[in-house]
């Protein structure tokens, strides 16, 4: 178990803004970052982070929370898993303190098969390096392939023995369960025979974005044709090859710099083009393009570059993928390399230098692409060139954007030497034909009748949540503010005329507040504004303040989560970009004695219009049994007396001044 001294270092060091941007791409906005969401597929930035209160909130999903329930968040880490994360970021030395026995016992399938998948990495990476056979068969290879050592470190590549057994065998002696080596898919078991999926290849682990073992991909070194030259793990709950990237892992740093993605097909074309300086690129693993994987590079840049081999019959099959980026909303370009040539090959044959002023000069727009690839098809044919013109439109029509779509079709127009009016027109019918496709599946709306309408019932807004809500917003935001407060004291002269005096005094938000609470013996009715509330008091017994960083880096993670909710409703007027539209939005700071003044009378006035309510129904119960009528009197008078100061509030109210 992680030491308390341990878990406080690693909140104290690691910064939320560097965390998170390992994994979306986040640009200034204020004092804070926004973002796309990593947790929906969106468009428009809903995702905040803020330096200032190392917290972070997603306004389409709902999440938030600190740096650790992030990691919680986006990659499944248990909450040990995410510190041990930081920890390795941020080279902090863990102290550990014994563990239960039950929470040695403890741990989830994903986690075991997590477990597995890392020990298998290192195992494979060993015997690629200090195995007498994997060095003279898989390191060989490697080398052969210009791969270098740092490289072969870098992407922890590895190799697996031409032995039937000996991975599994290796696996079982160190207590992995043989349930998960088949689940993983590292061990194939069939009736009583079990063997190793990946037996004679060579290892190419891969990784999720924040660096964790999902899967392999082998390659044999045989010639034998009826071997399948490449091998990648079977699906499972902690790989899905629709959804990941290789090489997304040691590229994520300089694709979000960049702000530029080079997309390839294969795993040596990422290695090869990675030791030549192009760190920003990352491989679909021979698979073809999924949306999935296009919004993973989305959390990082809207940039794609996609690079063909020089292969004319390669490039038309994998065209589709320009489409698909498209359709997501994201810019894409092509390098093509010349025939015969690919990147792995291309980049072992140039200079650093050779292969960046190579993909400078032929990165081309995809219009320009496919115009230059399909035109010579069509020759001087009419009929050619017009297929090749709706297929280019086709392509334009995917593009969500308005305005990008318009750009593109008068570069079209100019290129094909063609009326944007006629472009225009089949742009047209493409988006009315894509929208009657989606309209079909919308379901359709009954004809009206005679029939007579229900009334459609609006929800009871519960006011006593919105008043406690905002007393805790109010107390972690404001809290340790000084504020000068007025009280209104009755007074009357000698004809017995009553007027109202004001005395003004200073108190911080926090004692004004607590006192109001205590003397009325108010209690949050909700359960975790009461833990909060409760949680505030203790600190400022302790420490006569509150720190807002005690509320983020709580071990409860609802706790923390419920506060990093509070703290960033109020920054979501930054995602609106307010200021740089000229609208003013109002600082709640200003107004600071009325807010607290008016939440806390407005609570009284609900309070006390409940307990009204309550007298009434005890009386009408009393009146039906007609056995007390001198309770009956008390509760009459209790009633008028709450009325009165029913009334005093709403006065009170209405002096609540700014």
């Amino acid at each position: 178990m992680i030491s308390k001294s341990t878990i406080d270092k690693i909140f104290d060091t690691a910064r939320v803004e560097e965390v998170i941007g390992d994994f979306v791409q986040l640009k200034k906005s204020g004092s804070n970052y926004k973002g796309l969401s990593p947790f929906s597929d969106e468009r428009t930035p809903s995702f905040m982070v803020s330096p200032v209160k190392q917290i972070w909130k997603d306004f389409s999903s709902g999440k938030g929370g600190n740096v650790v329930t992030f990691l919680m968040e986006h990659e499944h880490f248990s909450y040990p898993e995410a510190l041990r994360y930081l920890a390795k970021k941020y080279q902090i030395e863990i102290e550990e303190t014994e563990q239960t026995e039950e929470e040695k016992i403890h741990a989830d399938a994903r986690e075991s098969m997590y477990l597995i998948s890392e020990f298998a990495k290192n195992y494979f990476h060993d015997i690629l390096l200090n195995h007498e056979k994997g060095k003279a068969i898989g390191l060989t290879y490697f080398r052969e392939r210009g791969i270098s050592d740092e490289s072969i470190k870098k992407f922890e590549l590895g190799y697996a023995l031409d032995e039937w057994t000996a991975f599994t065998d290796a696996a079982l002696k160190k207590q992995y369960s043989l349930e998960f080596l088949e689940k993983t898919g590292l061990t194939i078991v069939k009736e009583n025979k079990k063997f190793d999926r990946f037996k004679g290849r060579v290892i190419f682990p891969i990784h999720s974005m924040s660096g964790r073992v999902l899967g392999f991909g082998g390659r044999t070194l045989l010639t034998d044709k009826k071997v399948a030259k490449y091998l990648n793990s079977p699906e499972s709950d902690i790989y899905h090859k629709s959804k990941v990237l290789y090489g997304i892992y040691q590229a994520k740093q300089s694709i979000a710099q960049k702000d530029n993605c080079y997309l390839v097909e294969g795993y040596t074309d990422v290695i090869s083009l990675y030791q030549k300086g192009i760190q920003n690129v990352v491989a679909s693993s021979g698979t073809a393009l999924t949306p999935d994987q296009i919004r993973l590079i989305n959390r990082l840049t809207q940039n794609i570059t996609v690079l063909f081999d020089g292969d004319a019959a390669g490039i038309r099959a994998s065209i589709r993928g320009i489409d698909l980026i498209l359709e997501q909303g994201m810019n894409v370009k092509v390098v093509s390399f010349p025939p015969g040539e690919d990147p792995d090959s291309f980049a072992r044959k140039h200079a650093p230098a050779e292969l960046e002023e190579f993909l400078n000069k032929n990165t081309k727009d995809f219009i320009q692409f496919k115009t230059s690839l399909l035109f010579e098809d069509t020759a001087n044919d009419p009929v050619k060139k017009a297929a090749l013109i709706r297929d280019i439109v086709q392509s334009i029509s995917k593009i969500p954007n308005v305005i990008q779509r318009e750009v593109y079709i008068q570069e079209c127009a100019r290129i094909m030497d063609i009326s944007e009016d006629v472009l225009f027109a089949e742009l047209a019918q493409n988006i009315k034909k894509k929208n009657k496709d989606t309209g079909e599946k919308v379901r359709q709306l009954p004809p009206v009748t005679g029939v007579k309408k229900e009334t459609q019932q609006v929800a009871k807004v519960d006011q006593k949540f919105i008043l406690e809500k905002k007393i805790i917003e109010i107390l972690l935001l404001y809290g340790n503010e000084e504020v000068e407060f007025i009280d209104y004291v009755s007074t009357f002269d000698e004809n017995g005329k009553q007027s109202i005096k004001t005395v003004k005094y200073t108190n911080t938000v926090s004692n004004e507040i607590y006192t109001h609470l205590h003397d009325d013996e108010i209690e949050f009715t909700n359960e975790i504004f009461r833990e909060i509330y409760h949680e505030i008091i203790y600190q400022l017994n302790q420490n006569q303040e509150i720190k807002l960083e005690n509320f983020v880096q709580h071990s409860e993670s609802e706790l923390s989560k419920a506060v990093s909710d509070l703290i960033m409703d109020e920054e979501k007027d930054v995602l609106s970009d307010w200021e740089r539209k000229n609208i003013i939005v109002k600082d709640k700071k200003k107004p600071l004695r009325k807010l607290v003044s008016d939440v806390i009378y407005r609570l009284r006035k609900i309070l006390i219009e409940e307990k009204i309510e309550e007298l009434k129904k005890e009386m009408m119960e009393n009146s039906a049994s007609a056995n007390d009528p001198e309770a009956s009197l008390e509760r009459l008078s209790a009633v008028k007396d709450y009325n009165d100061l029913k009334y005093l509030i709403s006065e009170r109210l209405n002096l609540v001044v700014g």
